[in-house]
């Protein structure tokens, strides 16, 4: 609503201006501090007013797993580790089995690598792999991923011990 003043007052302004070379001589600088200190409050108005409207947080969502379906419910055979390139990085192979009441979608796998010479073990490191796995109720399916973990210099795995852990399943009722 400010500026339905501003508006024909700054009209009249550059008609007097360009009329008479004496009002134009002592209004030009007058206008040019009015409008210094004009941005500079619009500016400090934008500033104060932006940190007066914070967003709102969302309320966290609440995540449920369909009932019957946990990490009980997935079995894990035939798990073979192959090494791949680069030295410390391996190819994950092994089939899921779906022993819960609805469609299993993925599950996050946690794996830790020790190297067990003479059951003296040593950690060697932990990898966690999402896996996809779209398996029906009562069936099985074959799925694969590729971990990697720290490659010491100099040191090769001699007797590697492998203890894996299901940490998320996700499952829905389709």
């Amino acid at each position: 609503m400010l500026w339905l003043i501003a508006l024909p007052l700054g009209l009249v302004v550059v008609y007097l201006a360009a009329r008479f070379s004496r009002f134009r001589q002592w209004a030009e600088p007058i206008l040019s501090v009015a409008v210094a200190v004009g941005l500079l409050v619009a500016f400090i108005i934008w500033f104060s007013d932006r940190d007066g409207r914070k967003p709102v947080a969302p309320e966290p969502a609440q995540t449920t797993q369909p009932a019957g379906l946990s990490a009980a419910d997935i079995a894990l055979e035939g798990l073979t580790f192959e090494q791949s390139q680069p030295e410390r990085s391996f190819r994950l192979r092994g089939t899921v089995t779906n022993r819960g009441q609805t469609l299993l979608e993925y599950f996050r796998l946690s794996v830790t690598l020790e190297d067990c010479p003479d059951d003296a073990c040593q950690a060697i490191g932990d990898d966690a792999a999402l896996i996809l796995a779209r398996v029906p109720a009562g069936q099985s399916r074959p799925f694969e991923t590729f971990l990697t973990f720290p490659n010491r210099e100099g040191q090769s795995l001699t007797a590697p011990k492998w203890t894996t852990n299901i940490v998320e399943v996700r499952g829905t009722n389709r």
